[in-house]
């Protein structure tokens, strides 16, 4: 009699908690199937793919408007994020020294530089990974320099970058421009004698299995570090997971946990500006955006929660995003080019995603 009422706990325990399991789940496929609804009828619009991994299994992957697994996509400026990592690998393996080097001793084989300043010869890689770096550009800005378009119509955009005028003293002044991670091509060419298309094949896409993507490289032969850099959101998922693991991937060291935290640590307030607010998220609570090294930070507020999110953030929608409490990452690849819309991503993340794991 005893061992029947034993056996009979026993399973109501196991019972309880295949329930509990249940109901977990209900609730995390309810809110993501909501999304997708809320996707495909086109309440977000030119969404072309949402991934969701959940500690080190991808849990959800959904294409929208054309767009399938082995579509390449144009990550724009997130990849900024990827060129900081490809810094911090050159500063790990000791190709470079460290970010407090001066940028122009790098550039040996031009003779001379055009608007000449004694500034320049101040300026450090971490003011170019700060975007401090004093040149006369700002991008984000409506009525700022926008230095970018005129350098593509340059054979050598490194040269071209190199060749700004300046504005500020550099480490002052967060002012985002295209060029100052174009400078970081030349630095890790330079420092490594490999391109820096060979460097992150050798020692960051081989080793994360990304195989399949395309490089925008200039007339000179430099590969572009600013954007323009077409890959698998899969893949975009793969950077994620690594920085989310403090730069293991599978076991194998990437990049250092030192430098990951020293990167992605983002101190400088981005002023009056907020991804969650341009959302126009009627239930999330907007918080200032911070940058580090070509990444961001900022807060997804509700009266139900708070969570810190970092990310790569690319012009019309491109995000890599990381909230490790919860050992998410969230990928999102969008066709809002120069609007506001493209910040829908926040307001998916906030009223969908962070519920469905929180």
């Amino acid at each position: 009699m005893h061992q029947t009422l034993s056996l009979l706990k026993g399973a109501v325990v196991a019972v309880a908690i295949l329930i509990f399991n249940g109901v977990a789940n209900a609730q995390t496929s309810a809110s993501l199937d909501s999304m997708t609804r809320a996707i495909e009828r086109q309440g977000y619009t030119n969404i072309h793919s949402v991934l969701i991994a959940k500690g080190n299994k991808l849990v959800y992957e959904h294409y929208f408007n054309g767009f399938n697994a082995d579509s390449l996509h144009d990550s724009r400026s997130s990849f900024k994020s990827i060129t900081s990592l490809l810094t911090g690998i050159a500063i790990d393996k000791g190709f470079i020294k460290n970010v407090d080097q001066k940028v122009y001793s790098f550039f040996p084989e031009y003779k001379s530089f055009a608007n000449p300043d004694p500034r320049k010869q101040q300026i450090t890689i971490k003011n170019l990974l700060e975007m401090r770096s004093g040149f006369d550009c700002n991008e984000w800005v409506d009525d700022g320099k926008d230095c970018e378009s005129e350098m593509e119509q340059t054979k050598d955009w490194v040269k071209f970058s190199l060749d700004l005028p300046m504005k500020s003293d550099p480490g002052t002044v967060w002012a985002y421009t295209s060029c100052n991670p174009m400078i970081i091509s030349g630095i890790i060419k330079n420092a490594t004698h490999m391109s820096v298309m060979d460097f992150a094949k050798k020692y960051l896409f081989e080793p994360l299995g990304i195989t399949h993507y395309r490089w925008t490289v200039d007339a000179s032969g430099n590969g572009a570090t600013a954007g323009s850099f077409f890959v698998r959101p899969q893949d975009m998922v793969k950077i994620g997971q690594m920085v989310k693991d403090d730069g293991l991937w599978q076991g194998k060291r990437i990049v250092s946990e030192k430098w990951l935290k020293e990167s992605t640590t983002a101190t400088i307030p981005i002023p009056d500006f907020s991804f969650t607010k341009i959302s126009r998220s009627k239930i999330a609570i907007p918080q200032p955006a911070y940058y580090g090294y070509y990444w961001y930070n900022e807060q997804v507020k509700t009266k139900a929660y708070t969570e810190d999110v970092l990310f790569a953030s690319g012009n019309g929608g491109q995000y890599i995003m990381i909230i490790k409490r919860l050992s998410l990452v969230v990928v999102f690849t969008q066709g809002n080019y120069n609007n506001r819309k493209a910040k829908q991503a926040f307001d998916i993340l906030t009223k969908y995603i962070v519920p469905a794991y929180e």
